[in-house]
């Protein structure tokens, strides 16, 4: 009678992180005690396991001992054309890019008191901009004022190449999967044009109607989950950009303000970026500086 496999120590965490990179747990050697594996060993065992070749990324991870349908009934369908091709970018990007996500919370109170009562002088009608073209505009003056942050790396020639020119992209949730369009020259338009280029570039791609050169030629990501929840998580970056806003639901927070205690209103923020070429400071006075222009002088801060 054979021996029962060894069952390698981890938490539930750690198992769920093996789970969705495709890992075989087991296969890990944890360089904790007594063996227990940890998420970095799990990234070295991926990166281990991955060979790029030519742009083309073939894993050698095993899959699952046992067949899904052993469990139960099960219904197999194609991945879509939209996630196969980006699937093997964000595995060379989780791989190849040391990846450092900061968290942050901004008070937007006055912000959204503002956006919520614009009023159109001439008809009376209410003026609709979304959160995310405030945003959006107080990226492009962060990338300004920290220009490592609108970069690329040439590692190959020991080489940073500075953009400048300001082209931010932002995730669109498509029935088709998840695509990354860019706006041109955000800098050279008001937080109205902004908005409105934020929803013709979206119908385009709901429509499959946007050019291919669109997704190309980034300064910047920003990833929304706003419009559906959640506050922290951690953004894939994007190559050849080096880095990556992820903003979540806004949510209200009791916050002592002059001896009393107020309700305002917080935006969530993550910002990934590449080690190689931003380190820990500078990501929190990027942070900072956003939520400076998206604080109570907002005002003036995204006027400049």
């Amino acid at each position: 009678m054979s021996k029962p496999k060894k069952v390698k120590s981890a938490s539930p965490k750690v198992r769920k992180f093996a789970r969705e990179l495709g890992a075989n747990i087991n296969e890990v050697s944890g360089t904790q005690r007594s063996g227990r594996v940890t998420e970095e060993d799990i990234k070295n065992f991926v990166k281990s396991q991955v060979s790029v070749n030519q742009g083309k990324i073939e894993k050698k991870i095993d899959i699952e001992e046992y067949p899904h349908k052993a469990f139960g009934l099960v219904e197999v369908k194609d991945l879509p054309r939209v996630k196969k091709l980006s699937g093997p970018q964000l595995v060379k990007s989780w791989t190849e890019i040391p990846h450092v996500t900061q968290h942050d919370e901004i008070d937007i109170t006055e912000m959204e008191q503002f956006r919520t009562s614009l009023i159109d002088h001439y008809t009376g009608e209410k003026i609709k901009i979304s959160p995310l073209a405030f945003v959006t505009r107080a990226v492009v003056n962060a990338l300004k004022k920290y220009p490592n942050f609108n970069a690329s790396l040439d590692s190959q020639n020991s080489k940073i190449i500075f953009k400048k020119y300001f082209h931010i992209g932002f995730a669109v949730d498509t029935p088709h999967g998840l695509m990354v369009p860019k706006i041109r020259n955000v800098d050279q338009l008001s937080l109205r044009e902004i908005y409105e280029e934020l929803k013709r570039v979206s119908k385009l791609c709901r429509e499959l109607k946007i050019e291919k050169k669109e997704f190309f030629g980034g300064s910047m990501t920003i990833s929304s989950l706003g419009g559906i929840g959640g506050n922290f998580f951690t953004p894939i970056i994007n190559p050849p950009e080096v880095s990556i806003l992820g903003v979540g639901k806004t949510f209200e927070k009791i916050k002592r303000v002059d001896g009393k205690l107020i309700i305002r209103k917080i935006l969530p923020i993550s910002l990934s970026y590449d080690h190689r070429l931003i380190d820990g400071a500078e990501g929190a006075r990027f942070c900072v500086h956003l939520g400076e222009s998206l604080g109570k002088d907002f005002a003036f801060k995204l006027a400049v």
